[in-house]
């Protein structure tokens, strides 16, 4: 990333969201939280699984990916925030993963998701062990769905 994208006041807090969101539904946190907010979005950003999110428009557009997310779908940080969410599924996975998502928004979150995902070269892999949780503001209202995974393997 040829700027630190992480590093914009938005991103800051969106991380602080996306942390703050996995600790209220699993009562774990996703990274050590020390040093201050972009301390922790750089840590977030660089950390060594992915972690991915997408707002509440009618069509989900992608707004985060650290650079785990960005290698594994081969985007560049502004090709991903143009990108719908549901094209990192191929079609016919759609349904599954419209399904796993219904559960997030239902229960806070969905652990143990496993799926097929499509880069945008057309490269597939076989994600496993994902967690999906539901991001929320302050107030408790949802703002975003986001996702994170350190296992996954490509798929001829």
């Amino acid at each position: 990333m040829s700027t630190a994208h992480w590093n914009q006041a938005r991103i800051i807090q969106w991380s602080q969201r996306l942390l703050d969101s996995y600790r209220h539904w699993t009562g774990i946190e996703l990274i050590e939280r020390i040093g201050g907010t972009k301390h922790q979005a750089r840590r977030l950003f660089k950390a060594p699984f992915v972690v991915v999110s997408h707002g509440v428009e009618l069509d989900p557009i992608l707004n985060y990916g650290n650079q785990a997310a960005l290698d594994l779908w081969e985007l560049s940080w502004d090709q991903l925030i143009r990108t719908p969410s549901r094209l990192t599924a191929e079609p016919h996975d759609r349904p599954e993963r419209e399904y796993m998502l219904e559960q997030a928004r239902v229960n806070g979150y969905f652990d143990g998701y496993r799926g097929i995902r499509i880069s945008s070269t057309g490269r597939r892999f076989l994600v496993e062990q994902a967690l999906i949780w539901t991001v929320i503001d302050s107030a408790g209202r949802p703002i975003g769905q986001a996702a994170t995974f350190s296992h996954w393997s490509r798929v001829p």
